[in-house]
């Protein structure tokens, strides 16, 4: 089995910074992709980031230049740090990863529980 936990959410104010952690357990052979996506209420999850194994990265025009991810292959871990954040960037954020299983050679998707992060004063 595999699981990914989120950490890091809270309540920070606009213009402020926070950084949260994923970290994928289990049986992983590997993990080509890491990335975060993000659901405001009422509306639709969308794409914040993703990362692949070489350190490729892709953000979402609504927030690039502010926030950043990055990863810790040896520690099957995930990072998204956020700078300047404004209050639409409330929601909660979920880890998403592609992963290859000791058993299983095909990569599946895996995400995490979601984690919540309010900007507001």
């Amino acid at each position: 089995q595999v699981q990914l936990v989120e950490s890091g959410g809270d309540l920070v104010q606009p213009g402020g910074s926070l950084r949260l952690s994923c970290a994928a357990s289990g049986s992983i052979f590997s993990i080509p992709t890491m990335g975060w996506f993000r659901q405001a209420s009422g509306k639709e999850r969308e794409l914040v980031g993703v990362i692949t194994d070489r350190g490729t990265t892709t953000y979402a025009d609504a927030v690039k230049g502010r926030f950043t991810i990055s990863r810790d292959n040896a520690k099957n871990t995930a990072y998204l740090q956020m700078n300047s954040l404004k209050p639409e960037d409330t929601a909660v954020y979920y880890c998403y990863a592609q992963i290859t299983t000791t058993t299983f050679a095909v990569a599946m998707n895996y995400w995490g529980t979601g984690t919540l992060v309010t900007v507001s004063s």
